[in-house]
């Protein structure tokens, strides 16, 4: 046996392997729940497992509840939901913690930050039905919708999202789904039933966010189960809607600050009047490239939400500095990252099934004519609920949500935490709508912070004595938080970010068009690489030809169509397929042969490379599918390459030459 020989059959071993496993990754079924064999509601199985926490892996015991789908019809379906217990660390534990995550359309299984409350407690975490269990409520109709909008907040934009919501409802109807089970209440009952199974006589809640209205509702219905509860970033009913008012009145204290601040001060005389002019006139391009004005405002709400760094680079800090430079590249940057961030940041069909509670509030805004002429306008809002004529007039209703939509009393000890320039949860709602009706609430507001990420990272040691000393003693002590100025100066400026985007973009493009043609001239000029250098090129060159090859495409779609999404399979699979076809063609050519074969061999290098693309594109998600395109390409380029080469050489030796052979001059 020959070293080509070996050399071969080592290369189609690998290859082999590279593709089976793409093709297993693309056919393995999903990692779902399923409700066990003879379950029953209300079941609970549990078993040790570890969890990822700030403090490290720690042991807790991971299982699966069986609940009906909608309690209120007792010929429902059953479905499964994960449930997680993290042990307590002392030796009398209390009462445990149940966290609610917000959201909606959030998963609840991860909370890293349950390390900071089980020196006392257990804390316990209930998937989502609808997000976490055994049927997911995922739209995909509604999250490539957005992907391919012109404006995230275009008026065809919210029509097309809205036609999306009622064709996913219908879709998840006809599957079996009973979407008006996927109510808050019905999930409130899931706690209770993993109350109920865990044995615990009464639990404590942490909650956040959207997550503090299901502590309501949990406060509301079962009022004996509950020990205290502690609500972060609280969300009153009714106000899933941003109230443009209470916005602008964030803004004003924004600019207070601002003043109060040497360098802020210096850029502007009143920050809130400075971002009204520049959202007013944001530009249509950066050069080449497009900017979406719904985009932009959107982007600004999201961004004012949290001031504090872990939530860089769209946080307030980055977000204020953009509207105050004004400049484009500043606001393609806003336009670019909220595309690629919001279509997937939810599962879309829990996300209306939640969000239905608050639909008679949305309608209200609306029929009182929106916006009222405020800086950022209607587009966050329009984005939630699709406009006047938005989701919430095609997604079925849940008959849990009438006696729920507004405030109820309770008794239950309640400590609501919140801060001052918290845009999507202020505090004075709070204040003024939920406390007044809790018997034993007390509130703790926080300075200079914003949302639920921004008490998580600001004084850890404070925030953490302020829940457990609640937690453990019913008391409130916020004495170890200290003052928190508001940080105006950006760790990475919106400018930076766009030039970093739109740079890099133009750097990896250019960096793959010289490969090629630097490839293929020495190809030309050669008569081709020498065999194995041949090979090392085919096996080096696809990553920076496969990478660059989609970001040459990303600048042409950024460019003249950006309602194409640059992670789709649209964009990835020819674009990655080809430049990586092209450079192993480049390499694998050689001179001397018939044209049949160059021909052939550009055909097999292309081919097998966009089936790669293809096949390796399904077999990650997110930016890991970059990855896996780029392997799929070379690997079945390759292989295509190599039974080309096989078939050549089986042909006799006369098929292989463009000149006819002759035999040699005999001298007489």
């Amino acid at each position: 046996m020959t070293k080509r020989t070996v050399a071969r059959a080592i290369a189609l071993t690998v290859i082999g392997i590279l593709v089976l496993a793409l093709a297993y990754l693309n056919l393995r079924p999903e990692d779902t729940l399923a409700v066990p064999a003879g379950a029953r509601p209300g079941s609970l199985t549990m078993e040790p497992c570890d969890y990822d926490t700030e403090a490290g892996t720690v042991p807790a015991d991971c299982g699966t509840l069986v609940v009906p789908e909608n309690r209120r019809d007792p010929a429902t379906d059953l479905i499964a939901l994960p449930v997680i217990r993290i042990r307590a660390t002392g030796p009398s534990p209390g009462e445990p913690i149940f966290r609610l995550n917000g959201g909606p359309g959030a998963t609840n299984l991860k909370f890293p930050q349950a390390s900071r409350l089980t020196g006392n407690h257990d804390v316990v975490l209930v998937g989502y039905r609808g997000v976490d269990g055994s049927r997911r409520l995922d739209c995909p109709e509604v999250t490539e919708t957005l992907q391919s909008s012109a404006d995230l907040a275009g008026a065809e934009s919210l029509r097309a999202a809205t036609r999306a919501f009622e064709a996913c409802a219908s879709r998840l109807t006809g599957d079996g789904i009973d979407l008006t089970g996927y109510s808050i209440p019905q999930r409130v009952d899931d706690l209770e039933a993993a109350r109920t199974a865990l044995g615990y006589s009464r639990i404590n809640l942490i909650s956040s966010s959207a997550g503090t209205r299901t502590a309501m509702i949990y406060s509301w219905r079962y009022p004996r189960s509950l020990f205290r509860s502690a609500m972060i970033s609280v969300n009153p009913p009714g106000h899933f809607v941003w109230d443009p008012r209470i916005t602008d009145q964030q803004f004003a204290r924004y600019a207070e600050l601002c003043r109060a601040d040497a360098k802020c001060s210096a850029r502007t005389d009143d920050l809130a009047a400075s971002m009204r002019s520049a959202a007013a006139d944001v530009p249509g391009r950066w050069g080449p490239l497009p900017i979406k004005e719904g985009n932009v405002r959107i982007a600004g709400m999201y961004g004012m939400f949290q001031n504090g760094k872990g939530s860089a680079p769209l946080n307030a800090p980055a977000l204020t500095d953009a509207y105050l430079r004004g400049d484009a590249g500043s606001f393609w940057a806003l336009s670019t990252i909220a595309d690629l961030v919001v279509p997937g940041s939810f599962v879309w069909g829990e996300f209306a099934s939640f969000g239905m509670i608050d639909a008679p509030a949305a309608q209200r805004y609306y029929d009182a004519g929106g916006d009222p002429g405020s800086i950022l306008g209607n587009a966050a809002t329009d984005l939630l609920w699709g406009g006047p004529s938005g989701f919430y007039q095609v997604w079925p209703d849940s008959p849990d949500n009438a006696e729920y939509r507004t405030v109820r009393k309770s008794d239950v000890e309640t400590l609501l935490i919140g801060g001052t320039v918290d845009f999507s949860t202020p505090a004075e709602l709070a204040t003024k709508e939920l406390l007044p009706a809790l018997s034993r609430g007390k509130q703790v507001t926080l300075p200079e912070l914003g949302h639920t990420g921004d008490f998580w990272e600001h004084q850890l040691e404070a925030g953490q004595q302020l829940l457990t000393t609640f937690f453990d003693q019913g008391t409130v002590d916020s004495s170890r938080f200290g003052p928190r100025p508001v940080d105006f100066e950006p760790a990475t400026s919106m400018s930076a970010i766009g030039k970093i985007l739109a740079g890099g973009a133009t750097g990896g493009a250019l960096l793959a068009v010289l490969l090629l043609v630097a490839m293929a001239r020495h190809a030309r000029r050669n008569g081709g690489f020498r065999r194995r250098t041949g090979v090392w090129l085919r096996v080096l060159t696809p990553l920076p030809l496969g990478l660059g090859g989609w970001l040459l495409a990303v600048l042409l779609v950024w460019a003249i169509r950006p309602q194409i999404f640059v992670g789709s399979a649209a964009l990835a699979v020819p674009s990655v397929g080809l430049a990586v076809g092209l450079g192993a063609y480049a390499a694998w050519t050689r001179r001397g042969g018939p044209a049949w074969t160059r021909r052939a061999g550009l055909a097999a290098a292309a081919g097998g490379a966009l089936l790669g693309a293809a096949l390796g594109f399904g077999a990650a998600s997110d930016l890991a599918s970059l990855l896996t395109t780029i392997v799929g390409a070379a690997a079945v380029g390759n292989l295509a390459l190599l039974a080309l080469d096989a078939y050549i050489h089986r042909q006799p030796c006369d098929a292989r030459h463009d000149e006819p052979v002759t035999a040699p001059a005999v001298p007489a």
